[in-house]
């Protein structure tokens, strides 16, 4: 057929008027969109020289002109009634007997002017030259008067709203009035043409900030609902992490602090008692508004999908309409423009969707901002003694911030489901009874009445996961308590009894995780099951009701409705929950006041001069210090407080930042480096930083590294010493230090430091020696003041109490005797932080090489090479969790999964054969001998859905407990190979990092790869069936498939990577976060007295807005993911539907034409399933990982070469020890730290070994039990070399007491004897000679009363005593005692000696000692240097020779 414009059949004449032309009038309607194209085109191609504003901003995203979004919208709307016309066009062409172009191309030509003029305003705008926008304002003018001529002829030939061109037109002329509209008032804000002065615009504030990434706010509204801005970011991913850096600061409407002004004010004016809910829906309520709308329409235009494969499926063989105007349902009976209406719809409710998901996400994050800023200004005003009384815990204040907050936020972002949902229950409802009548209602009932089981389901699983949380905590704890005393517990050969413990507590914890994937079983196969009931319901009931089976079209609609119901209903028992859990979480936003008074309190404090407080434990010396800093409540008279000023204050227990040292020192306070210097020489800080990895820079605190009492206490000391402030008040700051380092701190720091700035200085102390140095004294009793004045008034008139004082003063004189014998508690301190460090240099020697080599292939490697590796996808990790489940497990998910997958595809393919039938049974009469009975149908329909019920059932049950089964191995094997691992794993290896597997990784195994494993199976399989049964249907869709598939590919690969980023980013952010809080709650009193409140405010401000940014980052790439895979699957539907058109004339069946088209829709759903978990998999699958990385440590070699039962039963009987040419090492990459020692130790023989620090003393202790790597040379202990005893044999045999005591929570009995071999009386027994019998026997319970964690409730000397006594319950001949007197006082060290002598008389006694003086009755002393053994001999032959090592050792310790 020939092309004409006007066709050829004479429409060319003339004679009733040029205006009367219909072909004319179109024609004068291509003349704008044409004037339009030549001009914009050259200005668009050609470009124009920057006009932009001088200020360095975003230029893509500056929104300079008004109405910006209406005008995105009105031409969206055009393009939409372009569409529309064209199609009109192309419909009403083809009823004409020759082809005319008007009818079709000026729609065309609009499309392509409106989209031009879109992308022209856009260019404009960018570059902020107004002038030129006079081109679109004459394009809507002659636009607007053409097309209104063409309506004005309409009407006068009688075309009215009857006929589906005129409507067009209509909405034309009304489109393009109000784009007119939107231009003359940019003219009329921005007066760039007609006025003298044109309008100077100043860009936004965030946006002249160049640290504001975050640019959904600003950008155009295309950009805005397809995050396109976010391109540059994810895609940039790939190539280099995704930093902090990188996405920058928050927007100011989106920051901590202008939510909480929003949040107060809407609180504060209520006049009514205040409510959070009402302030929260007054801040935040209008967005929650737009959401709700958004999603309305969402859920609205999620019905256009059944209707349209209704009307598709119906409408395929009525292709003829014979009218030149026709009505709008004629063209609505059109497949094509059907399939092309299907297309839009979901383009528009996959976009509104998000645009919802986006905006509660972001109301949710901005609310949460707001509440942690309420939250820490309340807990910044708490009184000390709301945290003291327990009204308010550090336990509280971190169940606020982490979760009751984040409930608030989830409730919040899951809000508008809980009115959108309804309608779409109530909506679907009535669709299905317009569809297939009565029956539909019983298919929407079965949904309806399982929904409350869902709910049961829910609450079941909050539940279980409550109590399996318990387990998970207690089973921390001891195995914190493990690898705490793991070194104690492989040299008594216990280690196996502690696992047998730890394994009990998992086995609980597996029971309950089992009930808990039992009802999360329940919850997926429900959600796979109701829609398949539902369906059988509806067709087997229409079956008995009407004696026939639904048509096509009516059948797969209403399975389309069916599936849109049920996620409604799974969700809404969530929403429920969360809105429970929000009521709750709003309960916690109150809190009381309670007051604790002092009495009779009138004291003076002399300014510039030194004044101690003293009296005795609890006498209210700490709370007569916090009511001078106004931290308590005056009941009666009100005091002259310090507080009107800054005040330097050392607590009484120490508070440290997590922050470097410099930065606990200086607080805040500008840095002076010789002020600095005089604080850390007046607090003896330099040795410590000395041995910090980073010096001064080294992080401390929580999470950084741990310090001992006396380091922190002495931090805390300097930073009241180094603020410039008039007052300073130390709370007992001598409590965790040695005499030497008091001694130090009171004369430089306190008398010198302080007292040369003539500071007033407060000072509660103990120590009484030091009240010679006090300008003045109060003495308190029972919360009063006993006494004040000066020592000398205190000596003239209270002779009993200075009398007192002298006696404790005495006292404190033969401690410092005793001090100055022993190596100071200071020594020992540093001792431990070197030994803390050198353990670790190995390790981090070759972490650092790995590191530097990484970096090097990195450089290496091209950048392709480095994207695909962070792209790539970890098989070979998912293949070893998988087969940590167990191989038949893995068969039987697998298997049921395909089957399940295929039993639903037979479901639907049948339906779609048994609804065809009767249509094609009368067409095809001639062919079909006998038509097959509706009831064959049923029977087949009914068998086949009670199978697929049945596979829901046996897949949902297969992948949790295969699951189950992964995480119960994983632990298991992960808790036997730490806790066999040789003890130098347990030296390079942070505690902190062996308890995150045990911890963090093991509940990502245990709780959330399972439920994503199964998701991820699931969509997968549901998009590969989908894409099968389309591909089965119409060939042609394949075609299609290719740019599609590729697409998808590239989508997923860069959302993957940039989601891993920005998902560990958030976890980062939020942990310092949550720091903040619990440091800012344990220091409130050091906080409030230096008056750092701003500061303190402030950096909670930043820490919540990094937090919120890394977040909002995060939901805008779930939203770019989704926006994308949504509209690749509305492409899908598309070229599905194209196809089953296409392919018409190959007399396909309509029923597939609706089984095509069912399945296509379902893709849409799943699509970006798909990808959000496989990105969450790859996540979590890092969890296996790490514990993998764990589970190749190499374990110490437990068999050796002799067997246990070879081993004589009373062996070692003398004790007799030979050490031929011995050399040990603590790895083979270390160098040997014991080398060719030869000694010998007869039985019952009582030996010393000394030497200084790193001459390997301890190492010949851990030699006995062969801890160390013994690569040349032997132990011969009574005649057996102990490197071929078992390892679990050689250890039970020895005994030994180490340096620092360790307890484990139980009771003492447990202590004593874990493996329950001993009686009563052989404890008792054991206990007397560690003269600790009465103090037990005083105890609840004897021998089972309580050993708290740690043995926290017995003193350091008690806990060493306690070891004695588990050494001598062993009866073993040979004690070896490291370092066992180094903690511990003169007395208890006096009975530890006395034990020695007489109790293990007969036993062969080896002691390292760190006092050359413990070791000086010695029948023998060896002497280390440098792991050689230099001296060998009795103590009085060695001290003889003065030349000698020993001697010059006992010589400078005394």
């Amino acid at each position: 057929m020939a092309l004409s414009f006007c066709g050829n059949d004479d429409a060319y004449g003339v004679e009733n008027g040029t205006l009367n032309n219909g072909c004319f009038v179109d024609a004068l309607n291509l003349v704008p969109h044409v004037f339009l194209l030549f001009i914009t085109f050259p200005i668009l191609f050609i470009g124009w020289g920057s006009q932009s504003s001088k200020v360095q901003i975003h230029h893509n995203t500056w929104l300079h002109f008004p109405g910006h979004n209406l005008r995105w919208i009105l031409t969206f709307s055009l393009l939409f009634v372009h569409v529309c016309e064209f199609a009109e066009g192309i419909v009403s062409n083809k009823t004409m007997g020759t082809n005319h172009l008007h009818l079709y191309m000026p729609a065309f030509m609009g499309f392509v002017a409106a989209t031009t003029s879109v992308v022209y305003y856009h260019n404009i705008e960018t570059s902020n030259f107004p002038k030129l926008l006079l081109v679109l304002f004459i394009y809507w003018v002659l636009a607007f008067i053409t097309k209104s001529i063409k309506l004005w002829k309409y009407a006068e030939f009688d075309v009215g709203p009857q006929h589906l061109r005129f409507c067009i037109t209509g909405l034309l002329v009304l489109l393009y009035g109000l784009l007119m509209s939107v231009e003359i008032n940019v003219i009329r804000v921005r007066r760039y043409v007609f006025f003298a002065n044109p309008q100077k615009v100043k860009p936004p504030e965030d946006l002249q900030d160049l640290g504001v990434r975050f640019l959904q706010p600003f950008v155009n509204l295309l950009s805005k609902a397809t995050y396109w801005w976010m391109n540059p970011l994810i895609m940039g991913a790939h190539k280099r992490p995704i930093e902090l850096k990188k996405i920058g600061k928050l927007p100011i409407a989106m920051r901590a602090l202008t939510n909480y002004l929003r949040l107060k004010d809407a609180y504060e004016d209520q006049r009514v008692t205040p409510s959070i809910w009402r302030s929260m829906y007054r801040a935040f309520g209008r967005p929650i508004l737009l959401s709700s709308t958004f999603r309305y329409l969402a859920d609205l235009l999620g019905f256009a999908g059944p209707l349209c494969i209704s009307g598709i499926v119906k409408f395929l063989k009525d292709t003829y309409f014979g009218v030149h105007f026709m009505s709008s349902t004629k063209l609505l009976q059109n497949t094509s423009v059907l399939a092309v209406l299907l297309f839009l719809a979901l383009i528009l409710q996959r976009t509104f969707l998000q645009a919802s998901y986006y905006v509660t996400i972001e109301t949710g994050i901005n609310l949460r901002g707001a509440l942690l800023a309420m939250i820490y200004n309340k807990m910044l005003r708490l009184s000390t003694s709301n945290m003291s009384m327990g009204e308010m815990t550090l336990g509280q204040i971190n169940n606020l911030v982490a979760i009751e907050t984040n409930q608030l936020m989830w409730f919040l972002f899951l809000c508008p489901n809980l009115w959108a949902m309804p309608v779409q229950i109530v909506m679907g409802v009535i669709l299905l009874y317009y569809l297939l009548g009565l029956s539909a209602l019983v298919g929407a009932s079965v949904i309806v009445l399982l929904a409350p089981i869902q709910y049961l389901i829910a609450t079941k699983l909050a539940d279980t996961q409550k109590s399996s949380l318990e387990h998970s905590t207690d089973r921390l704890k001891k195995t914190t308590e493990i690898l705490k005393g793991i070194k104690l517990l492989k040299l008594y050969a216990w280690e196996n009894i502690f696992c047998d413990s730890v394994e009990e507590t998992r086995g609980k914890e597996l029971t309950c995780l089992r009930t808990f994937a039992l009802y999360t079983s329940m919850s997926i196969f429900m959600n796979a099951a109701i829609p398949i009931a539902a369906v059988l319901a509806t067709f087997a009931m229409h079956h008995f009701i009407n004696k026939s089976v639904p048509s096509p079209s009516e059948a797969f609609a209403a399975l389309a409705l069916f599936h849109i119901l049920v996620t409604p209903l799974f969700l809404l028992s969530t929403v429920v929950r969360f809105a429970v859990k929000a009521l709750v979480s709003n309960g916690f936003f109150t809190w009381g006041s309670n007051l604790s008074t002092l009495s009779d309190i009138n004291i003076r404090i002399p300014t510039g001069q030194l004044t101690m407080i003293v009296g005795q434990v609890g006498c209210g010396k700490s709370s007569l210090l916090l009511a001078m800093l106004g931290e308590m409540q005056s009941k009666y008279h009100c005091h002259e407080s310090t507080n009107r000023y800054s005040v330097a204050y050392a607590t009484q227990k120490s508070w440290l930042l997590n922050a470097t040292v410099e930065d606990n020192i200086t607080f805040g306070s500008p840095f002076s480096k010789q002020r600095y210097k005089e604080v850390i020489d007046a607090c003896s800080l330099q040795p410590d930083i000395d041995l910090l990895p980073f010096g001064d820079q080294t992080e401390i605190g929580e999470r950084g590294i741990n310090l001992s009492g006396g380091q922190r206490q002495r931090i805390c000391v300097a930073r009241a010493l180094y603020q410039n402030t008039n007052i300073v008040f130390l709370d007992d700051p001598f409590s965790a230090l040695d005499i030497h380092l008091s001694d130090h701190l009171m004369q430089e720091g306190i008398l010198k430091f302080l007292q040369d700035d003539k500071r007033t200085v407060v000072m509660v102390t103990h120590k009484l020696q030091y009240l010679i140095h006090a300008d003045w004294i109060i003495a308190m009793k029972d919360g009063s003041i006993l006494r004040e004045g000066t020592l000398k008034d205190i000596q003239t008139h209270d002779v009993e109490l200075y009398d007192h004082w002298k006696t404790l003063m005495n006292r404190h004189d033969q401690e410092l005797e005793k001090d100055i014998q022993q190596d100071s508690q200071t020594t020992l301190e540093r001792k431990t932080l070197r030994r803390a460090f050198y353990s670790r240099e190995a390790k981090s020697q070759v972490d650092d090489e790995d590191e530097e080599e990484e970096v090097e292939e990195e450089d290496d490697d091209n950048m392709s090479m480095t994207t695909n590796r962070r792209s790539k996808i970890p098989w070979k990790v998912c293949w070893c969790y998988m087969s940590s489940g167990g191989f038949f497990m893995v068969f039987l998910m697998v298997s049921s999964k395909l089957l399940k997958h295929s039993v639903i595809v037979a479901i639907d393919y049948w339906l779609a054969l048994w609804t065809s039938s009767q249509t094609n049974q009368s067409l095809t009469n001639a062919t079909l001998p006998t038509r097959s009975p509706d009831s064959y149908f049923l029977l087949v329909f009914i068998i086949l859905c009670a199978a697929g019920i049945t596979l829901c059932l046996i897949t949902s049950l297969t992948v949790e407990f295969l699951g189950l089964s992964a995480a119960t191995n994983l632990h298991h094997n992960l808790l036997n190979k730490i806790i066999h691992a040789p003890i130098r794993f347990f030296d390079v290896t942070p505690l902190g990092q062996i308890l995150n597997r045990f911890s963090a990784d093991t509940n990502i195994i245990d709780q959330h790869i399972p439920p994503t494993l199964e998701s991820l199976t699931r969509s997968t399989l549901l998009c590969l069936s989908a894409i099968g049964v389309i591909s089965s249907i119409t060939p042609i869709f394949l075609i299609a498939l290719i740019p599609l598939g590729i697409a998808f590919y590239f989508i997923q690969k860069y959302f993957r990577v940039a989601s891993k980023d920005l998902q560990d980013l958030d976890d980062s952010t939020q942990l310092p976060l949550l720091c903040h809080f619990s440091e800012t709650a344990e220091g409130l009193t050091t906080i409030r007295a230096f008056r750092h409140e701003a500061r303190f405010k402030q950096r909670m401000l930043e820490l919540t807005d990094t937090n919120n940014t890394a977040y909002l980052f995060l939901s805008a790439a779930n939203r770019w993911l989704e926006v994308r895979t949504d509209y690749l699957g509305a492409v899908i539907v598309l070229a599905a539907a194209g196809a089953s058109i296409w392919s018409l004339e190959y007399s396909l069946r309509s029923g597939m034409v609706g089984l095509g088209l069912t399945y296509a829709l379902t893709v849409t759903n799943y699509l970006n399933w798909v990808v959000r978990n496989l990105a969450d998999l790859e996540v979590q699958m890092s969890a296996v990982k790490k514990v993998n990385s764990f589970l190749s440590t190499e374990s110490e070699n437990y068999e050796g070469s002799m067997d246990a039962s070879q081993v004589p039963e009373n062996w070692p009987q003398d004790g007799e020890i030979k050490i031929q040419d011995l050399c040990v090492r603590y790895d083979p990459m270390l160098k040997p730290v014991l080398k060719h020692v030869n000694a010998y130790i007869s039985p019952g023989q009582k030996v010393g070994i000394c030497g200084r620090t790193g001459s390997g003393k301890s190492s010949l202790s851990l030699a006995f039990f062969n801890m160390v790597d013994i690569f040349e040379g032997r132990i011969v202990i009574d005649g057996i070399d102990i490197c071929k005893l078992p390892l679990q044999t050689l250890r039970s045999r020895l005994s030994i007491i180490l340096q620092d005591p360790v307890l484990f929570s139980g009771s003492i009995r447990f202590n004593l004897d874990p493996e329950r071999t001993c009686t009563d009386d052989r404890l008792w027994e054991a206990l007397e000679i560690a003269q600790l019998k009465n103090m037990v026997k005083a105890l609840p319970g004897g021998l089972d009363a309580v050993v708290t964690e740690g043995g926290e409730n017995f003193s350091v000397g008690q806990r060493q005593l306690f070891c004695l006594a588990r050494a001598f319950v062993r009866k073993s001949s040979i004690l070896i005692m490291d370092e066992a007197t180094a903690s511990i006082d003169m007395a208890t060290e006096n009975i530890l000696q006395k034990v020695v002598m007489t109790a293990f008389a007969d036993r062969t006694v080896v002691t390292i000692a760190h006092l050359v003086s413990s070791i000086l009755d010695a029948e023998q002393v060896l002497v280390f240097s440098s792991g050689i053994l230099v001296e060998s001999d009795s103590a009085p032959n060695l001290l003889a020779q003065e030349e000698s090592l020993f001697h010059v050792l006992v010589r400078t310790h005394k």
